[in-house]
């Protein structure tokens, strides 16, 4: 939907600057990327499902957490009660008060001229009490969000492979690169593609984090294989019937097909894009990772049958997410992580932070961009950190780069969570312990190896690692040495 009877009243743009800076005026935050992407879908008169597509969210999520919780912080804000019904309302004469509020001011100093030409938009951009909200850069970049920062070709391959019947595309790339964040993007963007236009057939899209699982659904197969199949048709709003399709005379992996070709496929009536994020926590279970991982292969290879196989399975496309190698061995002719279309996001270009500089409408000069990128490496998160303080004027360029390593740094957070990890796995600690010491690549265990990089700690050469920035270098060689 590209217009609505909000938009005819005044803009979203508009609108969002009213509930920000109301917020921010009664709470001292702004809104945060999931409120403005609901208030976003209710504006656009969405139902909640729809935004909790969108948005990447679980719509029990949306609809009994933070829309409830969103129209109350709104109506505190705005002091009167405000919800998805009358929104629109609330909001367009909250903007003709503050056009009055603005056209008072402006007479009042003697130019008026100035002023009667101008739409309420452009009289309240130029309001200093409306500030452009920014975005606390924590967890997935919202669909909306300008703060996005595309990485070509990785985007548009993947939009393009998505369309493919059978499509298996698998994202890697350590903690915290954004993998998420293409994720919903790739969702989104497929949700808005018309497969078949002669069948007219209906995209439905799945999200599905592993580390939603209960611990305890890792350690058997048939337990994990019933837990997955029930939270695919929770999302999919269908009946729950796994129990139907489940019968003691075939194994697990038989049952979990039969329920999605005999059930989950032919109930939708359409294409199903199921994205598995965090696919590492399979890793760490063995036991039931081989006949997981054979089990997505054999699925995408139905595909690949076409009229010799069932042609329900050419309507399932896969995307699979995981933050490190496949240190698991499996067979190279069943396993997934050898087929499909591989994406491995990179940190950011130079070319790229100087982009998101100016979403966050900073000016820093090239040594100084170039000063970042030699502490942080461009690295996505560290940079969108030190952006969103950069534009707060919380501090000085030079003043983050001299506290960055340090506790009271804005990385201190991200640090110490890192800290925690490495003492908590002693072999691990000691292996970094190597890489810090180390002025040149060095060889390692290769399970530590991809480890740490699944954290981001090191980037991979080959059978050798290496520190991925000096900002890491300089607080863990300080930290890991005080620790002992």
């Amino acid at each position: 939907m590209t217009d609505s009877i909000g938009e005819k009243i005044i803009p979203f743009e508009l609108a969002l600057k009213l509930a920000d800076a109301a917020v921010f005026a009664e709470n001292s935050r702004h809104l945060r990327n999931i409120e403005v992407a609901v208030l976003r879908g209710s504006w656009l008169g969405q139902k909640y499902d729809q935004i909790a597509v969108e948005s990447g969210y679980a719509p029990e999520y949306i609809k009994h957490d933070v829309g409830p919780k969103l129209w109350h912080i709104l109506s505190s804000s705005l002091g009167e009660k405000v919800s998805k019904n009358n929104l629109m309302a609330v909001l367009a004469q909250r903007a003709i008060h503050e056009e009055d509020t603005e056209t008072r001011g402006l007479r009042d100093a003697g130019i008026e001229e100035h002023w009667d030409r101008r739409n309420i938009d452009e009289i309240l951009c130029a309001s200093p009490h409306l500030p452009t909200p920014l975005e606390a850069p924590f967890g997935l970049v919202a669909l909306d969000s300008t703060f996005y920062v595309e990485r070509p070709p990785a985007e548009s391959r993947c939009y393009e492979e998505i369309t493919r019947s059978g499509a298996l595309i698998r994202i890697k790339a350590p903690s915290q690169m954004g993998k998420t964040s293409l994720m919903v993007r790739i969702l989104a963007h497929a949700k808005k593609q018309n497969f078949d236009s002669e069948d007219g057939l209906e995209v439905h899209t799945v999200a599905l984090s592993l580390q939603q699982a209960d611990r305890a659904v890792f350690t058997d197969l048939d337990r994990f294989l019933r837990w997955f199949c029930a939270s695919i048709t929770r999302k999919l709003h269908l009946p729950h019937r796994v129990e139907d399709y489940w019968s003691e005379t075939f194994g697990s992996k038989s049952n979990c097909t039969a329920y999605f070709e005999d059930c989950l496929l032919p109930d939708i009536n359409g294409i199903l894009v199921l994205a598995l994020d965090q696919l590492d926590e399979v890793f760490l279970h063995p036991e039931i990772a081989d006949d997981f991982f054979t089990l997505l292969r054999s699925w995408y290879e139905e595909a690949a049958y076409g009229d010799s196989g069932n042609p329900l399975w050419q309507n399932l496309r896969l995307i699979i997410i995981h933050s490190t190698e496949v240190y698991i061995p499996l067979d190279i002719n069943k396993s997934p992580f050898n087929v499909g279309l591989a994406i491995e996001l990179q940190a950011f270009t130079t070319e790229q932070v100087f982009s998101l500089l100016s979403c966050y409408g900073l000016n820093l000069s090239e040594s100084e961009v170039s000063e970042l990128m030699q502490l942080v490496a461009g690295h996505p998160y560290l940079v969108q950190q030190a952006f969103y303080h950069l534009a707060r004027h919380d501090l000085t360029l030079n003043q983050l780069v001299q506290m960055a390593a340090t506790d009271a740094g804005i990385y201190s957070n991200h640090l110490h969570r890192h800290l925690r990890n490495l003492q908590e796995h002693p072999q691990l600690a000691a292996a970094y312990n190597q890489v810090l010491k180390s002025s040149q690549s060095v060889e390692m265990e290769q399970l530590l190896g991809f480890k740490l990089h699944s954290m981001g700690l090191v980037t991979l050469r080959g059978n050798q690692v290496a520190i991925s920035c000096e900002l890491y270098r300089r607080y863990f060689g300080r930290a890991m040495t005080v620790d002992k």
